[in-house]
């Protein structure tokens, strides 16, 4: 089998990535501070920010293809950290296009719904890049520098994921969980719209990159814009939860550093027509009964 080298194995993306692909793949996991067990899949402990180990790791294992997910992915740590983040969202992703470059591999990386600034909404591949955090704009940097240093980087801009938590991270829908299990109110944003899917399609959609596309930036979101709010009704629906627990707050109602985006819903028509084909928010949701 091919060698597939994923960073940032252990979080909730890529603890799913790695459930997906690992009977098709050779998959070698990178990881900073968890190790994590998934059988077949081969971790290995890195700073992915130091060169030198970054050379090591690519020199030891010679691989394939990379999915590059490692990142320092939220907002409000990025705003309050901004050179600490940016070595690991934009210096070591530049170090990774040049080592794919050198190998002539393929390179998929993780960009995000947060590169636009959500007034215009659903966002295409070619519509220009408006981020207003830290964070959205260290993955614009990524993203083009990328690019710049090798033309075959694929980059797949996520929306906001949910699903089977890895065993040290986990997804946004665990905070309402844990809520509605104990029975406390939830204040969900009404006016925050994204395009959410679950880390299993997301996991989908990357291979599919992976395998299908060059050279290009790709939209891997879901085919329903829904607020927070709604998502939250959503899931009282599916898990059995009293839907008297949820109150409607707007985003200025909650202070925080990063400036949040009312609507980055994503345009992904040009995903779908390569087969990319997320199920309906309400199929998602109940597969996971059981398992979050």
């Amino acid at each position: 089998m091919k060698k597939l080298l994923i960073t940032g194995a252990s979080g909730f993306l890529g603890y799913n990535v790695c459930q997906y692909v690992k009977d098709n793949w050779q998959v070698y996991g990178t990881y900073y501070h968890h190790k994590i067990n998934i059988d077949k899949v081969n971790f290995v402990k890195a700073n992915i920010v130091n060169i030198f180990e970054l050379q090591a790791i690519f020199s030891q294992i010679k691989p394939d293809a990379v999915i590059h997910l490692a990142a320092a992915s939220k907002p409000n740590y990025c705003q309050n950290n901004p050179e600490d983040s940016y070595k690991l969202n934009v210096n070591a992703s530049l170090n990774i296009a040049k080592l794919c470059a050198h190998l002539d591999i393929p390179c998929v990386f993780t960009s995000t719904d947060l590169v636009f600034e959500g007034l215009t909404s659903p966002y295409r591949e070619s519509d220009p890049v408006s981020p207003i955090s830290y964070y959205g704009e260290q993955k614009v940097k990524a993203e083009q520098g990328m690019l710049d240093i090798y033309p075959k980087t694929v980059i797949c801009r996520m929306p906001l994921m949910f699903g089977v938590p890895s065993p040290h991270a986990a997804s946004f829908i665990d905070f309402l969980l844990k809520t509605f299990r104990e029975g406390k109110e939830l204040s969900l944003f009404t006016d925050e719209y994204r395009t959410p899917v679950s880390g299993l399609t997301a996991a989908k959609g990357l291979l599919l990159a992976l395998e299908k596309v060059e050279g290009e930036i790709l939209h891997l979101g879901g085919k329903e814009r829904i607020s927070r709010y709604e998502f939250g009704h959503l899931m009282a629906d599916i898990f059995d939860f009293s839907h008297d627990l949820i109150t409607p707050c707007l985003q200025k109602d909650v202070t925080m550093a990063a400036p949040r985006s009312p609507d980055t819903s994503l345009d992904s028509s040009k995903a779908f027509q390569l087969g990319y084909n997320p199920l309906s928010l309400r199929e998602e949701l109940e597969h996971l009964k059981g398992k979050v």
